[in-house]
């Protein structure tokens, strides 16, 4: 049973729906993308695929239904990536989830000077107040954003932070797939 709460809106929904189906694949996952569509549309235009969903029998004429869509490439820079990406326009809004380590803010004045981003990166690894994170990310065609947080610390679906702007850069490079 989902513990998104329903008062959310369709995007916080759809947000905490991926977070908690990828919560259910474990960490150490490679990133994953989404697309979103109105669920309403989907029923009416595609039965066959949202029976496959099992979105037949709902009653939520208000709704976004995330679809997985093919595995990210390894090796591929996620910007580089983002940047390859068009969207058809049934498509209303996408998603990603991304794990990441994490540095509480406190870090940032020990941060040496002049690193690449491979040793940077390798020295994050090594922090002692590292944190590991998963993001979940969703954006709207009008711009709308939200996003989930989870901490590898503190895995609970009631310790899911959510907000628009917890991870704006990732916002930016999403809504950025909807530009022509």
């Amino acid at each position: 049973m989902s513990n998104t709460p329903m008062a959310a809106s369709p995007l916080t929904r759809a947000v905490l729906e991926i977070d908690e189906y990828v919560s259910g694949l474990g960490w150490d996952q490679p990133a994953r993308l989404f697309a979103l569509v109105d669920t309403a549309r989907l029923r009416a235009q595609e039965p066959g695929l949202a029976a496959q969903l099992g979105l037949e029998d709902e009653q939520e004429t208000t709704g976004l239904t995330p679809i997985e869509q093919e595995e990210i490439p390894a090796g591929k820079p996620l910007d580089d990536f983002l940047g390859t990406i068009a969207w058809p326009d049934p498509v209303v809004g996408c998603a990603l989830t991304v794990e990441r380590l994490m540095l509480p803010p406190s870090a940032e004045a020990s941060v040496p000077e002049g690193l690449s981003d491979k040793k940077l990166a390798q020295w994050v690894a090594k922090h002692p107040d590292r944190q590991e994170v998963r993001m979940t990310v969703a954006v709207l065609r009008d711009g709308t954003r939200d996003s989930a947080l989870r901490l590898r610390e503190k895995d609970s679906p009631t310790e899911v932070l959510t907000g628009g702007d917890l991870v704006p850069g990732l916002a930016e490079a999403l809504s950025a797939t909807f530009e022509d």
